[in-house]
């Protein structure tokens, strides 16, 4: 550790014991198993859901405002809640990631340390998460078997997020779904507590019966409008991040539809094998790379042959094919932030029959910007039936003219859409249950 690093209060083993880790709200299902697995670990975690106006407002006391959003609603959420009498400052420590990469997520922890000390809290420890080894952390270490269940516990939130979305607009009794979700998360991390290893086999077994659980859900058989989300991995995922952009697509009596995180943990696998051939990357990283993304890719093929098997729900693409799309748009050099990815995403829902698009941004985020926005123009060149809208986040943007632009998105579908429908009419059906029979599987 460099002696810059030192300046800074460190998580100490003892801490482990007295300390409550606050963790930023990003992914309401990944992070509910994340943080039972760190219970399970001995460690004493909190998940923020503090929202609104006084998040962003500590944000803005404490951060540039011309630093990136989502840094400024991070920050802003962890002086919220050290501000709200909920915890002891002198008894919690905070969490962040830590890339490493070319993104000014990299400085995030710089900005949150140098906050803290702005407001009186410079005696916090914040933990660097990071793969990359940046900075030492003695109170809090990554195993093996903990980062084994970290993982499964990424691939399971997917799994349950891709069904969950399906389930949710069409359910008679509002709240099924999210109940089952959190059944679901409960008996997984039950069945994993005390458990040094937690063996893959079980998990594909679990698919099965998640896909049953959530089929038994009474639906209505209405037709919905389908609308995805993509851009900065924070605004995509995070309710806060993004005004509560997926309860608002619902109100509108849109389905959601959001690619899962597996897709951006292979997106950066796979920048390492990129690498090797564009730049002449180190031989290690390139193997170690290779065979990471076999390993992902492999999961993603057990859940999609699940999904296809049961014959119910919809599947993901696999990631492969997502790549592949690459080629007719961007170049895969282009990696800062979500890079090609993010014009990949849009891609692939429209060629899933996903034509809506809401391509959500931070303002004044180059690289988002770039592959998001300014790459909406060669997609319709090739999907003129794309329906795409870009929608910036900051402090200052105004929350209803982003909704009425969306909602203008919505409209354009609509209009689309009942051309179709007067062409193929549905004869209104009863509600019911949609455990259909299994359709033969899809080579």
């Amino acid at each position: 550790m460099n002696q810059k690093q030192t300046e800074y209060p460190v998580f100490t083993k003892e801490m482990k014991k007295t300390h409550t880790i606050l963790v930023p709200m990003m992914l309401p299902i990944h992070m509910a198993l994340m943080a039972e697995i760190l219970r399970q670990e001995g460690y004493n975690v909190d998940i923020l859901t503090n929202d609104g106006h006084g998040v962003v407002d500590e944000g803005l006391r404490s951060v540039h405002n011309d630093a990136c959003y989502p840094a400024l609603l991070v920050i802003g959420q962890f002086l919220d809640a050290l501000r709200s009498g909920k915890y002891d400052p002198h008894k919690v420590a905070l969490i962040i990631t830590q890339t490493g990469g070319g993104c000014r997520a990299s400085n995030y922890i710089f900005l949150l340390r140098k906050a803290l000390e702005k407001s009186g809290y410079g005696y916090v420890p914040v933990i660097s998460l990071n793969t990359l080894g940046l900075e030492e952390n003695p109170g809090f270490q990554i195993t093996v078997p903990l980062a084994i269940k970290m993982l499964y516990a990424a691939i399971v939130g997917d799994f349950l997020m891709l069904v969950s979305n399906q389930c949710r607009p069409y359910e008679c009794n509002a709240g099924n779904t999210d109940r089952l979700v959190w059944q679901w998360t409960q008996r997984i991390v039950k069945s994993w507590n005390g458990k040094k290893l937690v063996r893959y086999r079980t998990i594909r077994k679990w698919y099965k019966e998640i896909l049953h659980d959530f089929a038994q859900i009474e639906q209505r058989n209405s037709h919905k409008i389908k609308v995805g989300i993509v851009g900065e991995i924070y605004v995509k995922y995070s309710p806060m991040g993004n005004n509560h952009l997926e309860d608002f697509l619902l109100s509108e009596g849109a389905e959601v539809v959001v690619p899962g995180l597996l897709d951006f943990c292979m997106y950066c696998i796979y920048n390492g094998i990129v690498d090797r051939k564009l730049y002449g990357g180190g031989l290690m990283r390139y193997l170690g790379s290779q065979t990471a993304y076999r390993f992902f890719l492999k999961k993603q093929k057990d859940a999609i042959r699940a999904v296809r098997q049961h014959g119910v729900f919809r599947p993901a693409m696999l990631f492969s094919r997502t790549k592949d799309l690459a080629e007719q748009y961007i170049g895969k050099g282009m990696k800062m932030g979500e890079g090609w990815l993010l014009t990949v995403e849009m891609a692939e829902l429209i060629e899933s029959g996903v034509h809506n698009v809401v391509c959500t941004q931070p303002f004044g985020c180059l690289p988002n910007h770039i592959a998001g926005k300014g790459m909406i123009h060669k997609i319709k060149a090739v999907h003129p039936e794309a329906n795409i809208v870009a929608i910036d986040y900051d402090p200052g943007a105004s929350e209803v003219n982003q909704q009425n632009r969306i909602k203008l998105m919505l409209a354009n579908a609509r209009a689309q859409d009942s051309e179709f429908q007067s062409v193929t009419s549905y004869p209104a059906q009863p509600a019911k249950k949609r455990d259909h029979k299994p359709a033969q599987a899809a080579h």
